[in-house]
């Protein structure tokens, strides 16, 4: 018997932390009755409604899609602009995204159902890696890298101050121009491109090609492709690792 907030993450339509949400704001009920205590256990025969509509589990679905130049990562924009829905098969839009990537970045998107997957993936706390590779308008130094690495104060969108922080590994640098390999662990949107303006570069191509232990590689742009069973579960193996990894320095500290 799953409890009730992991049945109804197990729907898609939320994590297991928002399902707790919902459960505590009175929103959830199981046959006739409304839950809201949080260890509640759902047994097989069993009915659960959330906002009155009924809700049933789900199988889980993983893919990976190539973005190209031009989308943005959302269901639907009010500004009537292209989205990556316009481009992916009308039978997998009720697919998430796992992050986003901004209009003119290109790469590796991981669209899933799996709503407490999505919520491991993007938690701040948990901080997994997500590789770019980044040309810039002039010539990248030692010294820019340091800054990277040491952190750097960006404007947030909603005009909050926040320290970013990217490894950063050059693979060719000219004096005009620059490509490097940039690993981020936070999820500040248009991060990169707000710390190479502040080291004075403008970002010309941008490109995620690793996310976690998932590569773009074997697809095509604007291609979307199932995960194999191999695939998601070193994901998961990998995702676990992170937060063991993560509770044992928070016991230690």
């Amino acid at each position: 018997m799953p409890r009730l907030n992991k049945y109804i993450a197990s729907t898609g339509i939320c994590s297991r932390r928002k399902a707790d949400e919902l459960i505590l704001q009175g929103r959830v009920r199981v046959n006739d009755k409304v839950i809201s205590e949080l260890g509640f256990y759902v047994r097989e025969k069993d009915r659960v409604y959330v906002d009155n509509k009924p809700v049933k589990p789900q199988k889980t679905e993983y893919y990976k899609f190539y973005k190209p130049a031009g989308y943005i990562t959302t269901t639907e924009d009010e500004k009537g602009r292209k989205t990556i829905y316009d481009l992916i098969p009308q039978e997998l839009h009720h697919l998430k995204p796992v992050g986003r990537l901004d209009k003119e970045s290109t790469g590796l998107i991981i669209l899933t159902n799996d709503g407490d997957f999505i919520n491991e993936m993007t938690h701040p706390s948990i901080k997994v890696p997500k590789v770019y590779i980044v040309t810039i308008n002039g010539k990248f130094t030692k010294d820019d890298a340091e800054k990277m690495l040491n952190g750097i104060e960006i404007e947030t969108d909603s005009g909050e101050k926040k320290i970013a922080y990217a490894e950063s590994l050059p693979i060719e640098i000219k004096p005009k121009t620059s490509i490097i390999q940039v690993v981020l662990y936070q999820g500040i949107n248009r991060q990169i491109r707000k710390m190479f303006a502040k080291l004075g570069f403008e970002v010309e191509h941008l490109k995620r090609i690793q996310h976690a232990t998932l590569t773009i590689e074997g697809l095509k742009k604007g291609q979307i492709k199932a995960l194999k069973p191999k695939q998601v579960k070193e994901l998961k193996t990998y995702i676990a690792k992170i937060k063991r990894e993560y509770a044992q320095n928070s016991n230690n500290g």
